[in-house]
């Protein structure tokens, strides 16, 4: 059956339809014209145009720091805005996720992401977003090691890390550093990004790739499949 085919033959998806995670994925493949949409604890989102300011320009930072990263650590993988099959309720779109070669996931046979990410990024409005709260449960259930949130309109950026089952809130240091414990040299300086001094964030990220940790982990994931 043809794209065409199923349009004219299925709803479509809208905002607040409750679904499995099948009959998501089948509505979202017959509306070809649809960029994002998400099912989250079994309840469809399809999020209204993007502005500019409050998501595209800090999506780009975001991913210009996770993609500096990638590019100098053999054995990590970079995403941008892929659907993710956590569960049977839950196929997520995040704005960003980074994978470890032989890790929590795998590549589908129709190229999805299977399993938990090691590490899912999302652009949120606000601490009122569903990022926080719906998507933050299922993150933590699935196993999701580590969740980060930058909220835009309140100027703040929510690091968790999963320990014993639950997410526990990295905290920046004096210098308002936070550094990644699943990702050893991932250190994001939390006022230069608010500020955009995309600058300051890599020379930041620049030093953690110099630590110790830092080789010993590519050393020990490079030669492992995904």
């Amino acid at each position: 059956m043809n794209n065409q085919q199923l349009t004219t033959s299925m709803p479509p998806l809208e905002n607040g339809d409750r679904l499995n995670r099948h009959e998501f994925e089948k509505r979202y493949l017959a509306m070809p014209h649809l960029k994002k949409a998400e099912l989250v604890e079994g309840v469809v989102y399809v999020p209204a145009a993007l502005r500019f300011q409050n998501h595209a320009e800090p999506h780009a930072n975001l991913m210009g720091w996770l993609w500096f990263y990638q590019i100098s650590t053999p054995g990590v993988k970079l995403g941008d805005n892929p659907t993710v099959r956590l569960d049977l309720d839950n196929a997520p779109q995040p704005d960003a996720v980074l994978l470890i070669n032989g890790g929590q996931t795998k590549i589908s046979d129709d190229d999805y992401i299977e399993g938990a990410p090691e590490l899912i990024v999302e652009i949120a409005a606000s601490s009122v977003a569903y990022d926080l709260y719906d998507k933050k449960r299922a993150y933590r259930r699935n196993g999701v090691q580590e969740y980060l949130v930058w909220r835009v309109y309140d100027r703040e950026l929510d690091w968790f890390h999963l320990e014993a089952g639950d997410y526990i809130k990295l905290e920046a240091d004096e210098k308002g550093i936070i550094r990644s414990l699943i990702f050893p040299g991932l250190w994001l300086a939390i006022p230069q990004l608010l500020s955009g001094e995309m600058d300051r964030v890599l020379a930041v990220l620049q030093e953690g790739l110099k630590i110790t940790e830092h080789k010993e982990f590519i050393a020990k994931i490079s030669n492992s499949g995904n």
